[in-house]
Parts: C-alpha cells; sequence; structure tokens
C-alpha cells in the first residue's frame, strides 16, 4: 500500500525555512550521513601561522555554505515548478553535509564560524527568494553561476592550503565536485545564463564575504 504524499501550505514551508536558518547559523545541521572524506585521514601538525591561515580558509568555505543553505531554501519557497522546488530542497539538503564537514574542521583547528553568519544568510535566502519569484529559469542560472563562482573560489583555496593538510585538501576537493555536480543539475534543468553586470555583482559580493569571513 502506498503511502500518501503530504502537501505543504506556504505557512508549513515558511516553518521550514525558519527552523533550518535556526539550524544554519547556530550550527546544528548534522548532514546526510554521508561518510565525510577525511574519515581515514590524520590531523595534521601545523604551526600557529598555518592554523590561524587554514581556519580562516574553512571559515570562508563555511560561510559560503551557509549562503548556498539560504540561496537552495529561498528559490525552494518561490519555485514555480514542483520539480524545481524538489531539485533546489535535494541540492539543500547535499549541502549540509559540507556545512558539518567545515565546522568539524573548525573544531579540529581551536576556531569558530564567522560571527556574521546571519547576515549572509538573510541576504541569501532573500536573493534566493527573489529570483524564485522572477522565474524557475532565473533561478536555476543564479545557481549555476553560483556553483561556477564557487568551484573556482574552491580551487584558490586548494592551492592556498599548507601541502600537510590533507584533511583540509579532501574537504575542499569533495566539496568542489559535488557543487559542479550542482551546477550541472542547473544547467540541464533549463538554466537561463546571467547578464554580465549580474555575475560581476555576484562575484563583488563574494569577494566582500570572503574578506569578511577569513577575519571575523
Amino acid at each position: 500500500m502506498s503511502r500518501r504524499q503530504r502537501h505543504y501550505s506556504l505557512f508549513d514551508r515558511l516553518i521550514g525555512q525558519a527552523d533550518n536558518a535556526l539550524r544554519t547559523v547556530a550550527r546544528g545541521h548534522q548532514g546526510t550521513g554521508r561518510a565525510s572524506p577525511v574519515t581515514d585521514t590524520e590531523i595534521p601538525s601545523l604551526s600557529e601561522p598555518e592554523r590561524r591561515h587554514v581556519a580562516g580558509l574553512m571559515r570562508v568555505n563555511h560561510t559560503g555554505e551557509v549562503c548556498a543553505q539560504a540561496l537552495y531554501q529561498g528559490q525552494a519557497l518561490t519555485a514555480r515548478l514542483p520539480r524545481i522546488r524538489r531539485q533546489m530542497e535535494v541540492s539543500a539538503r547535499e549541502e549540509e553535509d559540507h556545512l558539518a564537514w567545515c565546522e568539524q574542521r573548525l573544531d579540529e583547528l581551536h576556531s569558530h564560524t564567522s560571527v556574521l553568519n546571519p547576515l549572509w544568510y538573510a541576504m541569501s535566502f532573500g536573493i534566493g527568494a527573489g529570483a524564485g519569484i522572477i522565474g524557475d529559469r532565473w533561478s536555476l542560472g543564479f545557481v549555476e553561476e553560483t556553483e561556477i563562482q564557487v568551484c573556482a573560489h574552491l580551487e584558490s583555496h586548494l592551492a592556498r592550503l599548507p601541502q600537510q593538510d590533507e584533511r583540509s585538501q579532501k574537504i575542499l576537493a569533495q566539496m568542489r565536485d559535488d557543487e559542479a555536480d550542482h551546477a550541472r543539475k542547473a544547467k540541464r534543468a533549463g538554466a537561463m545564463r546571467l547578464p554580465g553586470p549580474v555575475r560581476k555583482a555576484m562575484k563583488l559580493t563574494a569577494k566582500v564575504m570572503t574578506k569578511t569571513a577569513y577575519r571575523i
């Protein structure tokens, strides 16, 4: 006997979004249960400057995942087609692993997540919801462009990590592969190419985020 599918009202979804926001900014996500890419990797020995540098990079990556959660959840809330909403929700769920892995690495480095995460979550949620209101193809375009930029950003961080920090390297490499997959899915689903000024504005916003999150 098949189970009846529950249909959630807008109010139900808003409550779910509020719960997700609290868990994201308060470090309450446990991930999907997927095995961490660093399960069989030892914690490296780092000098104090190296530790602070790696912590800054991982804090930036954690904030990026906070923004990704907010973007996907905002888009899922306002998506017009059920299949697009489901795709956004699945992608957001997969991104929870990234949050958990970054938090674990920050704990190992005796560091903290960015104090500005609530602000970045709110801004990204608004962008995602606005994109969804404009239309699903625009929303998917934001996903594709965001993930393209994130992949480039992760590649730059991989090059800046200490050679002996295999744990951070494996986490970022897996994140890069996942983000690239999300970009491909968005393109296949019909993503619209964003105008040049919009892509430049996204890069500028990301630059501000990375500089602030690295320090605070």
